[in-house]
């Protein structure tokens, strides 16, 4: 009995400390906001997300972004968004990164198989709404090489970001506040819209499961 209550206050805590953080955030911004007067577009992407996990999160907010791109390359062509092959041997590469830089592989691969989730999840709701909105698909196509350098660097800055903040998310407490901080300030900050934030949230599932 007494470890079931303790479990339960446990839960109860955690659940307190991120509606806490999640309550703090528009404050935080709103003070921000007091001291700039206001955030023109031109300042988006200088600051970056609060808290311990700022850094990666900020990261997985870039590499949403290039999800943009990559779907500006593919739409109108027969480059499909699902591509297993592709996708596992991105995987196999992050496996072998990870290794190297000391973080546990197979934490690596089940964060990076966010990643493409992820992105998925942009490429598929641009694609549905440039082909509901044809006035704004885009009209000129990104080259895909030059992406996947983009996204190449993205991986092993993210990787150093994992194992830079291991011992962090390594506590499921203490990250769950830290990763709704970032979160939650980073959506603010790049202004997402609803699918960015959306993508976000798959970005960072399994960010606090114990390494």
């Amino acid at each position: 009995m007494n470890l079931r209550n303790n479990m339960a206050r446990g839960v109860t805590t955690t659940a307190l400390l991120v509606a806490a953080t999640a309550l703090a955030i528009p404050q935080a911004m709103a003070t921000n906001a007091d001291t700039k007067s206001e955030i023109s577009s031109s300042t988006v992407g200088t600051a970056k997300p609060l808290g311990r996990l700022g850094g990666l999160t900020n990261l997985v907010i870039e590499r949403i972004r290039v999800s943009d791109h990559v779907a500006e390359s593919k739409f109108g062509t027969d480059s499909p968004i699902d591509d297993p092959a592709r996708e596992e041997q991105v995987l196999e590469q992050v496996r072998e990164q990870a290794a190297v830089v000391g973080v546990n592989p197979d934490a690596a691969v089940m964060f990076f198989r966010d990643q493409i989730t992820a992105s998925k999840v942009v490429q598929k709701g641009l694609f549905a709404r440039w082909t509901a909105h044809p006035d704004e698909a885009p009209t000129s196509r990104p080259d895909l090489g030059q992406i996947r350098e983009q996204l190449d660097q993205l991986t092993k800055d993210l990787l150093q970001e994992l194992k830079s903040t291991e011992e962090l998310r390594d506590k499921p407490v203490a990250c769950t506040v830290q990763l709704a901080l970032a979160a939650g300030s980073g959506a603010v900050l790049e202004q997402l819209d609803t699918l960015h934030r959306q993508a976000l949230r798959t970005a960072t599932d399994s960010v606090c499961s114990p390494s």
